[in-house]
């Protein structure tokens, strides 16, 4: 650095100001703020055409039943014979066997070693 300029800024102190500004610390509310829901729109660089016809696919899509408070599990038909209760499985080991991947010999591990060794070489 030149002389000139360290002595320049050693004459007239500078403050450095950080280019991030902290604002506090974060409160979480304790209950979701409702959130209204917004108006359908087309996207605003749609094409032309979309803009036109954005209200008859809006009123098919509703029409069709097809949106997606429709799809929820709960109003989806049950199949016959379907049971009421599905098991859930809170850990691996305590799945069916039939549902376990098979169990590997030392043989059928040694050949995918030796495949994976001779495929990257």
């Amino acid at each position: 650095m030149h002389p000139t300029v360290r002595l320049a800024t050693a004459a007239t102190p500078r403050v450095h100001k950080p280019l991030i500004h902290f604002v506090g610390k974060r409160v979480w509310p304790t209950t979701p703020r409702p959130v209204a829901p917004e108006p359908q729109h087309p996207h605003p660089a749609a094409p032309a055409d979309y803009k036109e016809h954005f209200s008859d696919f809006v009123a098919k899509f509703k029409s069709s039943g097809s949106s997606l408070q429709n799809t929820s599990p709960s109003s989806a038909p049950a199949k016959s014979g379907a049971k009421e209760s599905v098991k859930v499985f809170d850990d691996f080991w305590q799945v069916p066997a039939r549902l376990r991947s098979p169990e590997l010999s030392e043989a059928e591990m040694e050949a995918i070693t030796v495949r994976i060794v001779t495929l990257k070489d």
